[in-house]
């Protein structure tokens, strides 16, 4: 004799589905919980904040909406790991070390013996780069409007508190990640 058990819930009707939105308030609520997810899977934490944020605009802009389903905590942190994971595919291409083409004249390739003899300190032309690259990034930040301009040179280049860098622009918490997150945005334009 067979038992035929009936399904415990309904299927899902996508006809049914309603977004319930989220409030301001409810998302900065779990920004530390996210950032703090963020920072353990990228080790980075200014690129960690800059996927919340991005979650955060996900979800003002409606390209993803809460139905509910389960916690808000539950639901930011699934869409948070799918933003860090096209984070990783999109930086794949940038750190392979992977030059198994080169190969010298006895046959063994010239990527692992480079490697074992390579010396830590940077090459003159490396710094040379380096200083470059610096100086420009540095005229860019001045260059971003007074805002952006002073929240860069507060929170990033003299590396203060955030509760510190509030009181001293006189601006809420929340007002300093989004400056943060658009001047970041701006110079990487």
């Amino acid at each position: 004799m067979q038992a035929t058990l009936a399904p415990t819930t309904a299927p899902f009707d996508i006809a049914s589905f309603t977004a319930t939105p989220v409030a301001w308030a409810d998302l900065v609520a779990h920004r530390s919980h996210l950032v703090r997810f963020a920072q353990r899977k990228l080790h980075d934490p200014m690129l960690a904040e800059d996927v919340v944020h991005d979650v955060f605009e996900a979800v003002l802009s409606g390209r993803a909406s809460f139905g509910g389903r389960s916690a808000l905590r539950s639901w930011l942190t699934g869409i948070l790991k799918h933003k860090i994971v096209d984070l990783v595919r999109q930086r794949a291409g940038f750190d392979s070390l992977d030059d198994s083409d080169s190969m010298g004249d006895d046959g063994e390739s010239l990527a692992h013996g480079a490697m074992a003899f390579e010396c830590p300190q940077p090459r003159p032309d490396e710094l040379a780069e380096q200083r470059e690259f610096l100086a420009h990034t540095l005229a860019r930040i001045n260059a971003l409007p007074a805002g952006l301009r002073d929240v860069m040179h507060l929170r990033v280049l003299q590396d203060q508190p955030t509760g510190m860098v509030c009181r001293t622009l006189d601006i809420s918490e929340e007002n300093l990640f989004v400056r943060l997150h658009r001047a970041r945005k701006q110079l990487l334009s």
